[in-house]
């Protein structure tokens, strides 16, 4: 019995020696599957936090949509409805033919627009002085507005229209997707830098015109 005692006590020497082994080979692994799980969670909520800010932007950021709408053959309306729920200071129309590197027609307003709300006005002059007595083709209209202290346009929006004898024998929209609406600058400008920086150059003949 004694001999088998001192037989056995060599496997238990090594077996003891060999735990510290053991249990850092254990430690090792399960600070893998902590590492691996924390890495995970981090990454789920950086995309919760990206979709969070994608919401909350999209929700924010205004947006603008423009109708023409034709009423009868001397009258007709256009109707710009926030999509947003930023509220919105209308400040100028701007219409005009593809042809036309310049807006023919632009007016200024001071209207307010709450967010999901509408407005609306009768346009049938302005529209009529803009395209003439005799006309069939493609124009454009935007919107320049202030929303938190900046000023912003939207794109252009393309409607069809056919006008004979000074009448609108129609008016259609064209179907084409719209961009988001462009910063143009701060706050605190005025009216003439205001048409210097829409009618510039650029009424943007780079752009091509949008529509709904």
């Amino acid at each position: 019995m004694q001999q088998w005692f001192s037989q056995l006590s060599v496997p238990f020497t090594v077996i003891t020696a060999y735990v510290p082994l053991i249990a850092t080979v254990v430690t090792t692994i399960l600070s893998l599957v902590l590492a691996r799980a924390t890495l995970r969670y981090a990454e789920a909520s950086d995309k919760s936090l990206a979709l969070a800010r994608e919401e909350f932007e999209r929700q924010w950021t205004p947006e603008l949509h423009i109708k023409l709408e034709k009423v009868s053959s001397r009258e007709a309306r256009i109707v710009v409805t926030n999509l947003a729920k930023i509220s919105v200071l209308l400040q100028m129309v701007q219409l005009r033919k593809l042809s036309m590197a310049v807006p023919s027609l632009r007016y200024f307003m001071n209207e307010p627009l709450v967010g999901g709300s509408t407005w609306a006005e009768e346009l049938g002059k302005r529209l009529l002085a803009c395209t003439g007595d005799e006309y069939d083709g493609q124009i454009a209209a935007s919107i320049t507005f202030y929303a938190s202290g900046r000023m912003f346009r939207t794109d252009w929006f393309r409607f069809q229209i056919q006008v004979s004898n000074d009448a609108i024998v129609r008016l259609d929209p064209v179907q084409i997707a719209a961009r988001p609406v462009r910063v143009l600058e701060g706050g605190g400008k005025t009216r003439q830098e205001l048409v210097r920086d829409v009618v510039g150059v650029a009424v943007d003949s780079e752009e091509q015109p949008a529509s709904e």
